[in-house]
């Protein structure tokens, strides 16, 4: 039986994984852990990693429950209700500017009500890349789809499109990356069980240190120079306007009273940002921009 307590448990196991993984591959840095409790009940683990490949990364799980706050009532479309939401979410952002960050979530969200009670499952991960290599675009996004096409043929032509829209910062006219894949309120459907939707979760989970480890081993020996740098923390910058402008996981956290510190883990140690910078045509940076755009077909 598919329950909030089996879920819990397995992304508890995914977070202890994904940890061991990346200090292994990092060398040097290690996880330092804030156990947390929520006020208004359930709490998390927030992990945070400084080392020598990651310059701040963190891989956070969350249980909260309580009562379901007005406001996200509202946009929810759901009646006033007892929540619980569990879920492991991972922001890298690396030292050498030639490796990409990444971003993955993958959550469960449940609901009980007079009225009746409702579960959703949600997720996806998508790929930031200050310099767009199309071959490790191409990997990112088989994988992705290799994933998807495991469990249903209309994953990946949907969750991909569905990134692409969610991970665009409107007010730039572009992409904050490369994309990958992003799905929300997954729940029954004729032909899908709740543990059919727990096993796709569990597998896009599971992908996470496979596909990235493998960009990392592509790119963490290239040689940078301080405008790579420049670039890189430009870029960041824009990945903190998206997170603080348009990102709906940020909002949910804020408006349940979530721990700041934790939800704010996604922000770059470093950002910067440069008054109506332009880049110079032909170079390295402006192949990159131009392909800051919805629907480029990478798989």
């Amino acid at each position: 039986m598919v329950n909030k307590e089996k879920i819990t448990t397995f992304f508890k196991s995914l977070q202890d994984n994904i940890c061991q993984q990346l200090e292994e591959a990092d060398g040097l840095g290690k996880f330092r852990e804030d156990k947390w409790t929520r006020p208004g009940g359930g709490g998390g683990r927030s992990r945070v990693i400084e080392g020598q490949l990651i310059e701040k990364g963190g891989v956070n799980f969350s249980a909260v429950e309580g009562d379901l706050p007005e406001k996200i009532s509202a946009a929810l479309g759901l009646p006033a209700s007892k929540f619980f939401a569990t879920g492991v979410s991972i922001v890298l952002h690396p030292i050498n500017p030639m490796v990409p960050i990444i971003h993955m979530n993958v959550r469960y969200f449940e609901t009980v009500a007079e009225e009746g009670s409702t579960w959703w499952f949600g997720g996806g991960i998508d790929l930031t890349p200050h310099y767009v290599f199309k071959e490790d675009a191409q990997f990112f996004h088989q994988s992705l789809k290799k994933v998807c096409d495991a469990h249903h043929a209309a994953y990946h032509p949907k969750f991909k499109q569905w990134a692409d829209d969610y991970f665009y910062i409107k007010h730039r006219k572009e992409t904050r990356g490369i994309g990958g894949i992003f799905f929300d309120r997954l729940g029954e459907e004729e032909g899908i069980t709740k543990a059919d939707r727990f096993d796709f979760v569990q597998a896009v989970g599971n992908s996470f240190c496979p596909i990235y480890l493998q960009l990392v081993a592509n790119n963490q020996t290239k040689p940078y120079t301080e405008q790579h740098q420049e670039w890189q923390f430009m870029r960041r910058g824009r990945y903190v306007e998206f997170n603080l402008v348009w990102d709906r996981g940020t909002k949910f956290g804020l408006d349940t009273d979530g721990r700041t510190e934790s939800i704010l883990m996604s922000m770059p140690p470093r950002a910067n940002w440069v008054y109506n910078h332009q880049v110079e045509a032909g170079s390295a940076e402006a192949e990159t921009q131009a392909l800051l755009t919805k629907g480029i077909d990478w798989a």
